[in-house]
């Protein structure tokens, strides 16, 4: 920028003088949201501290410590709410830094905490979801050409072409490799890098060729196998059927399936629904689903209490997290250790622990959304420093901003 604007004067010189710079004079924050942020992700990570009313940065610490925290906030014993996420850390540092101050869970990681408890509760319960995929009808006789188990183990994808291409350059590389010759293989490092890791060329067999892929199709295999089974075989009909079911994929894909039915000898059926897409499902208002989804929700529920009664426990809590009931709480986690649950029972030990700030946030108007979107900011300014300077530069750079 410099030698935009034609100064001389190099980039020591310009750190100096704005580290020489003054802070803002900010008036003390009467509500502080507290989040952290992260200067080596999984390693490092400092605290950013918000004025939730005025929406402006305060300050920033160098760490995540409750006593960083603690400190901080005894120096300004004005502050009342203190909004934060459901880090024991950031607890432990607002009860001893400002025990006059209420403490406020945000809403939305609560939420997100909720999903991820559901999300394992569903995965423990994945026996319940084959129910959706619909079994092949028994004819009485066996067939003239069984497909041998080992098949599908050997030739993942849809032809041996590529599972026999892997195999001939993963023998390749290891046979040069043996012969100490690394430079002739014609390969990038990382191709040749992927063949030599591997022991054996079938830990290599992944990838966009595989039957196992999702697909936007997956959702309205059930009801292409039904149809399928009552004679429809016209794809062009069966893909107008399932636009009006809410399919938003295009007529390709539905024609390669019913081709598949048509000329392979194994029978082409749905595969179960991945856990992750379950919880969605449950997590989500029952009007904001697509018919279909409705009712493979509905079959999936009717075939496992477990999950029947997770989904009544997960619209309680959203019915008291939109409508701010706070006194719904302790009767909401006492229903939840009544049910074998064991996600829910962990995330319920956890709202226990913190129960006053759990309380508070549900009422209360505060959140931590303006500290997050600080928090995005963080990560930007950090990403045009390139981590020049470290801290003080990052630091003065957000509150001068």
């Amino acid at each position: 920028m410099a030698r935009v604007f034609g100064v001389s004067v190099s980039r020591s010189t310009v750190l100096r003088l704005l580290d020489a710079l003054p802070e803002p004079e900010a008036p003390a924050p009467r509500v502080v949201g507290v989040d952290e942020y992260a200067t080596r992700k999984g390693r490092v990570y400092g605290t950013v501290l918000v004025d939730v009313e005025t929406r402006r940065p305060v300050d920033l610490l160098p760490d995540r410590e409750a006593s960083s925290l603690a400190k901080w906030l005894a120096e300004r014993p004005g502050i009342e709410v203190v909004c934060r996420d459901r880090a024991p850390f950031f607890a432990e540092g607002a009860r001893a830094g400002a025990p006059q101050a209420t403490q406020v869970a945000d809403r939305w990681h609560l939420w997100h905490n909720l999903g991820e408890a559901a999300e394992r509760a569903v995965a423990r319960h994945r026996q319940c979801l084959p129910v959706l995929v619909p079994q092949p009808a028994s004819d009485g006789e066996e067939r003239d050409d069984p497909t041998p188990p080992e098949e599908t183990l050997t030739s993942p994808w849809k032809s041996d072409r590529f599972a026999n291409r892997i195999r001939a350059r993963h023998a390749t590389v290891h046979a040069m490799l043996d012969a100490g010759h690394s430079r002739q293989l014609h390969m990038t490092h990382r191709t040749v890098k992927s063949l030599a890791d591997a022991a054996r060329p079938e830990d290599l067999f992944h990838g966009q060729w595989q039957y196992n892929r999702t697909s936007a199709l997956d959702d309205y295999k059930p009801y292409l196998d039904d149809r399928w089974n009552e004679g429809a075989t016209n794809a062009w009909k069966l893909w107008e059927e399932i636009v009006l079911l809410g399919y938003k994929g295009s007529y390709g894909i539905v024609s390669a399936y019913i081709r598949k039915k048509r000329t392979s000898p194994r029978p082409v059926t749905a595969q179960p629904p991945a856990p992750r897409l379950v919880t969605r499902w449950i997590l989500s208002r029952p009007e904001s689903l697509t018919e279909i989804e409705q009712l493979r929700l509905k079959s999936v529920l009717a075939n496992c209490p477990e999950l029947d009664a997770l989904t009544g426990h997960v619209r309680s809590f959203a019915t008291m997290l939109t409508e701010r009931q706070g006194e719904r709480l302790p009767a909401w986690l006492d229903a939840v250790r009544q049910d074998d649950l064991p996600s829910l029972h962990t995330l319920a030990a956890g709202i226990d622990r913190d129960r006053d700030a759990v309380t508070a946030g549900l009422p209360l108007p505060w959140s931590s959304g303006v500290v997050e979107g600080h928090v995005n900011r963080i990560k930007m300014l950090k990403r045009q420093m390139f981590g020049r300077a470290g801290f003080q530069l990052l630091r003065k750079r957000v509150l001068l901003a």
